[in-house]
């Protein structure tokens, strides 16, 4: 009973947090959807409900990081796609693909579990590093060499904009999970960029 009673109250103040934002769109709040039930994830009742362990830096560095790894996966998408690729980029973005996706998805179960939107409130850039849509139409044309310099170019930038990204939330969040995936984030993008620049010297 306590523990319902605790949630409940978590959620009538997220409710109430929301509603201010919620505007004219008619959505029904996350705690309200079919499904969500009390399906645990394997949490012990003894836990503190997660909406308690966030603040504002959190939800903005997960609100701004998710929309940040997609633009990555659909670059190296579209790289993946054009023949002739050397081998060791397409290894090294097929790495970068498959740990952005399971971070998207992480993420995604933390706005949930937080009852916050997934997406920033209009007026909110994707954060630093993202490609224009004149960047994107580039490398799409680009065929070649030409296309795995500026794959490598522009994944430079947007790597660099995460690791910016990141570091904001390593010094302002308060989230343990997020603290500790901006950590994971920053030692593993600064690698791959020392990677990218290495590779891209010698093409």
């Amino acid at each position: 009973m306590k523990k319902t009673l605790t949630i409940s109250a978590f959620g009538i103040s997220a409710a109430i947090a929301l509603a201010g934002c919620a505007g004219t769109s008619g959505s029904t709040p996350a705690g309200t959807m079919p499904g969500m039930g009390s399906g645990g994830m394997g949490m012990s009742s003894s836990s503190a409900p997660a909406t308690a362990g966030h603040n504002a830096a959190d939800t903005m560095f997960t609100q701004g990081m998710i929309p940040h790894h997609a633009q990555a996966v659909e670059m190296i998408d579209m790289m993946l796609r054009k023949q002739g690729m050397d081998a060791r980029i397409t290894a090294l973005a097929t790495k970068i693909k498959a740990a952005q996706a399971l971070e998207i998805a992480q993420m995604t179960g933390w706005l949930k579990t937080w009852n916050e939107p997934a997406q920033m409130a209009s007026g909110h850039g994707m954060g630093d590093g993202v490609m224009g849509d004149d960047d994107l139409k580039k490398l799409d044309a680009a065929q070649g060499a030409d296309a795995a310099k500026l794959f490598l170019a522009q994944m430079i930038v947007h790597h660099e904009g995460a690791v910016m990204m990141a570091k904001t939330e390593s010094s302002q969040g308060k989230n343990p999970d997020a603290l500790s995936l901006s950590k994971a984030i920053v030692t593993a993008q600064e690698a791959e960029i020392q990677e990218m620049k290495d590779l891209l010297a010698s093409l």
